[in-house]
């Protein structure tokens, strides 16, 4: 039996910052582990959006005693939303949210991914909806807005527990888990840091 305290390390960029904020991850990159088990996916950066909650989520996951690696991957297109999704009011005109292959790979290679994206609920929806569409991976969503399943499903996500009907299914991937009133550019509180911890040992449990 281990006595005394273990250090682990969480790396959150693969490149080294630029300018002012250098210690804040910068678009597309990604921290690698060498047993990639767990990715969490955040937006493109800005103060809003790097480091919090996207590193207290890695953090938590690690103090928690969750054991197995944890990647952070800053995309390198995270604002707006995807240029399939419909005419959204508040979207930002010229910024369309996106994945080059490159980052679908890094996704598929882990078994989870926790996804952030934001206080926009119809953003939200049509970013998780993108990404899965591209990826093929267990996703479990993390977000500001409340969104539930049935949100999911009515844009072709198939998720844990509501499934769109079988013509209308639009993803590879599948939400196993969602977690909202996570205020970004905030510290989550506790119980919301639980939960997502919680959600994710429950998907690491499954064989793959």
């Amino acid at each position: 039996m281990p006595i005394g305290r273990v250090t682990q390390v969480v790396d959150c960029r693969e490149s080294m910052g630029m300018g002012k904020g250098g210690g804040l991850a910068q678009r597309g990159t990604i921290s690698e582990c060498r047993h990639p088990d767990v990715i969490v996916v955040g937006m493109s950066p800005g103060r809003r959006h790097v480091t919090k909650p996207v590193c207290d989520i890695t953090s938590a996951l690690r103090r928690e005693g969750v054991e197995f690696s944890v990647s952070t991957l800053v995309l390198n297109a995270g604002s707006g939303v995807p240029a399939d999704a419909p005419k959204i009011a508040g979207s930002v005109l010229g910024a369309y949210f996106g994945l080059s292959g490159k980052e679908v790979s890094q996704i598929e290679q882990h078994k989870v991914a926790i996804l952030h994206h934001g206080n926009v609920r119809s953003h939200v929806v049509e970013k998780v909806r993108f990404i899965l569409s591209q990826a093929d991976v267990r996703a479990v969503v993390v977000s500001q807005a409340p969104i539930d399943y049935e949100d999911l499903a009515k844009v072709g996500v198939k998720t844990a527990y509501v499934r769109p009907p079988p013509e209308h299914i639009r993803t590879k991937g599948e939400v196993a888990a969602i977690v909202s009133g996570v205020t970004r550019g905030q510290t989550p509180p506790r119980d919301k840091l639980a939960e997502v911890v919680q959600a994710v040992l429950k998907e690491m449990k499954k064989p793959n």
